[in-house]
């Protein structure tokens, strides 16, 4: 059981946060939202917040899933991925993290339409640096199981329950629509900052 804590000590041998990108760290939804709203000809505000993984069920308009790609094409060549806004407190939570000792490796699942890797992994590193996030390693990587770490930060919930399956501790980044998965949860930078923390402290200790 992931629990909060304020100071972690820190040894030789660095602790591995595997921190996923969007819904994590940058506002996909809201990107998107935007997106599909010029697309449309409709405010972005009368779109509503997603509570499904799958875009086809989030009222927007998209009917199957080969209409989601297409659009995550198109807003991707518009610079999608430069223009996400960060979600609150994730660079100065990710700085404290980063100060502590903690090694930050960046797992995203960007790569994942032909014809739109250079643009998602440039915009990606733009979007990093533009935003002052702290990281070591940035892996694309659709099997984030395969990529090492001491624990995860998600909100997928097919990726959270590959982490739970293969037991890997894996804390889920709370949005509307893992709500119904059953384990640890973090609400906030603020909070998952403290509950970091304690598991790094906790793996120090042993």
């Amino acid at each position: 059981m992931l629990e909060a804590a304020d100071e972690a000590p820190m040894s030789d041998s660095p602790f591995v946060l595997g921190l996923d990108l969007d819904g994590v760290c940058a506002d996909y939804a809201g990107g998107l939202r935007r997106h599909v709203a010029v697309v449309g000809g409709v405010p972005p505000e009368s779109l509503p917040e997603p509570v499904s993984w799958n875009w086809t069920e989030c009222d927007w308009g998209i009917d199957s899933e080969e209409e989601y790609l297409a659009l995550h094409a198109e807003a991707v060549a518009a610079g999608l991925f430069k223009d996400l806004e960060p979600l609150p407190g994730v660079s100065e939570a990710l700085w404290r993290l980063s100060d502590a000792g903690i090694r930050i490796r960046v797992i995203t699942h960007r790569l994942f339409i032909a014809g739109s890797h250079a643009a998602s992994a440039a915009d990606t590193v733009t979007w990093l640096e533009q935003h002052r996030l702290p990281y070591w390693d940035l892996c694309f990587m659709a099997d984030k199981p395969q990529v090492g770490a001491d624990v995860y930060i998600d909100d997928s919930p097919a990726n959270i329950a590959a982490f739970q399956a293969a037991g890997l501790p894996a804390l889920i980044f709370d949005q509307p629509y893992n709500r119904h998965l059953e384990g640890a949860r973090v609400r906030d930078w603020q909070e998952a900052v403290s509950v970091v923390l304690r598991a790094a402290s906790t793996d120090q200790s042993r």
